[in-house]
């Protein structure tokens, strides 16, 4: 009779029984990998294919080494700490210093956590008298703390910026500041209009499914920029042309705008928000932005100084208007 050999059985088990253990830690490996990707985007906001880019050269087709990208969400916020500084009639540094600050604190994210009882975009703590939780969570009432405290150092719009962040945050790191002044200054120029056509975003495919709601776009405008970015009458909601094949009616809205800059300023603001509030095309000053393009950032639009198909009015540098398209959904 061939010999079996009994002892090869339980080394076989073995092997196999090891073959599995090793399956299965893989396997957790890649949950956990899947888990922590997946708690990553849901506490920083962050977006898949969406991105922002700010040009270097002011030209939002561009692409040279000097651009700064972002997410969707960090722009939201990034344009949120603009506008909060234009409703109190800050200059441009003030809007520079409290970008970089919070680049450095959150990443212009409003994270639910941070440094022992720390939250928001600037990391501000209740325990220090910056407001509850739920307020410093609130992108304007934090950027607004911020702009409180900054504007009572004197001279601080021509102290380092180092020196600026720090004396309003009181941060164990005060020279990380330092590193973040290139962006955010770049940054700065586009959100505050000073670099036309300089900010392009590409939004999320299937962004338009939902429809924009012009009710919100308002309400948002007035919250961040304050009353008077609406004159009497203005930003209402008005049939806009259809598209061809279009079976639903498009909807635009016009946000008047003093002057070039500040069509720009708004205008980006606009954009910043596209994915957030279903904007699929904005248009000022001769030039278009459109989701289903967006690849190819701001673009002539060939209407000139008047209003065909809902464009822009005016030249940009006397004023006119912004129009903004919504999304109708699908």
């Amino acid at each position: 009779m061939p010999y079996s050999g009994p002892a090869r059985t339980p080394r076989t088990s073995r092997a196999k029984g090891r073959g599995k253990l090793l399956r299965i830690a893989v396997a957790c490996v890649v949950l956990l990998a899947i888990t922590a990707y997946v708690a990553v985007r849901l506490v920083t906001g962050e977006e898949g294919v969406a991105s922002c880019v700010v040009h270097a050269d002011g030209a939002s087709a561009g692409g040279g080494g000097g651009d700064y990208e972002l997410k969707p969400g960090q722009a939201v916020n990034a344009a949120t700490i603009a506008a909060v500084a234009s409703q109190r009639g800050l200059p441009e540094r003030a809007v520079t210093i409290a970008l970089a600050t919070a680049m450095q604190e959150s990443t212009l994210h409003n994270i639910r956590h941070g440094d022992r009882d720390s939250v928001g975009l600037f990391q501000q703590r209740p325990s220090q008298g910056w407001g509850t939780e739920e307020q410093i969570q609130d992108a304007v009432y934090s950027a607004g703390k911020f702009y409180d405290h900054l504007v009572k150092i004197p001279g601080y719009s021509r102290l380092p910026l180092t020196v600026a962040a720090q004396r309003v945050q009181r941060s164990g790191f005060p020279q990380a500041y330092a590193k973040h002044e290139a962006n955010a200054t770049l940054l700065t120029a586009a959100l505050t209009g000073r670099k036309a056509a300089a900010l392009n975003c590409t939004p999320e495919p299937g962004n338009d499914r939902e429809p924009g709601d012009a009710e919100r776009v308002r309400a948002q405008l007035v919250r961040e920029f304050g009353k008077g970015v609406l004159a009497e009458g203005a930003g209402t909601v008005t049939p806009a042309a259809a598209r061809a094949g279009g079976s639903k009616p498009e909807t635009a809205m016009t946000v008047p705008a003093r002057g070039e800059r500040r069509g720009w300023e708004l205008a980006h603001w606009a954009l910043a928000n596209a994915s957030a509030l279903h904007i699929e095309r904005i248009s000022f000053a001769g030039r278009v932005w459109s989701a289903e393009q967006a690849g190819d950032g701001w673009r002539e639009s060939g209407s000139g100084s008047g209003a065909k198909g809902g464009e822009g009015t005016g030249d940009g540098r006397s004023g006119g208007s912004v129009v903004l398209r919504l999304a109708t959904g699908r």
